[in-house]
């Protein structure tokens, strides 16, 4: 079942935590519809183990042709090796990605299914008309991929974060909120320190962000922060140290006989 992150009149915005832990051995991941009266979309559709709930999960909403978009932070499989099926199953809807990475996102369709399908987000980011509203992709590039973005919802105030933000809850407790880092929720702090590129691209987020009304940041993976959590997290990720910062030679040494 989907957990519903917030509704006001025709605005929902639902997270479905559960959907790929098949066999236990796919890492846990989110995925998000956003209904905006009798249109939405979807954000980080994931892979096929995803696929067959979130698409019933959106059809008590609207049919499958009024989507209007498919939203991809970057192209890795657990954020959108479905893509031949939605592509299939929502003639309409748009997927829209990185400009890095157009030209590869038909790799995981058949040929011909993403011909004019595609639009790319350019570097600085861009609006995306959803029914009656817009979402906002925020550049968030190296957090980790070189072209990434995350998704700003100005009526929820809920930034949907990709990989920062990354706890390991669990799938059971993936729909709790997490309203302190006091303790740093499990894995976080690892997490960070290798799959974030630099502090400098943090420090840049952070003060992108702080302009903005955020209520609540929704990872890809984990459970959403809340409360006290956002600023504490804004805070914290300023002054981490990861990826090239902890490197030296000793990290690039060919492996002993």
């Amino acid at each position: 079942m989907p957990h519903e992150l917030f509704r006001h009149k025709g605005h929902v915005c639902l997270m479905f935590s559960d959907l790929s832990m098949e066999g236990g051995e796919a890492v846990q991941a989110n995925q998000f519809l956003i209904v905006n009266d009798d249109t939405g979309a979807i954000i980080d559709p994931g892979g096929n183990l995803a696929y067959s709930e979130l698409y019933l999960g959106m059809t008590k909403y609207f049919p499958p042709s009024r989507l209007s978009a498919i939203i991809a932070s970057h192209a890795d499989p657990d954020i959108i090796a479905s893509l031949d099926r939605w592509m299939t199953a929502t003639p309409d809807a748009k997927l829209y990605v990185s400009t890095l990475w157009e030209r590869f996102v038909p790799h995981f369709c058949k040929p011909g299914k993403t011909l004019g399908r595609v639009v790319g987000i350019p570097d600085p980011g861009m609006h995306i008309q959803i029914g009656n509203c817009e979402l906002i992709a925020l550049p968030a590039h190296f957090m980790h991929a070189e072209g990434n973005f995350q998704f700003y919802d100005p009526i929820s105030k809920i930034l949907f974060s990709g990989d920062l933000g990354v706890n390991f809850l669990g799938k059971n407790k993936a729909s709790d909120y997490i309203t302190s880092l006091s303790p740093l929720p499990n894995g976080m702090e690892a997490f960070h320190r290798r799959y974030m590129v630099s502090g400098k691209i943090l420090r840049f987020w952070a003060r992108m962000v702080r302009q903005m009304d955020i209520q609540m940041i929704v990872p890809q993976h984990g459970a959403p922060m809340a409360g006290p959590a956002v600023k504490e997290f804004i805070d914290w990720v300023e002054g981490l140290s990861c990826g090239i910062d902890l490197m030296t030679d000793a990290n690039y040494t060919v492996p002993g006989v």
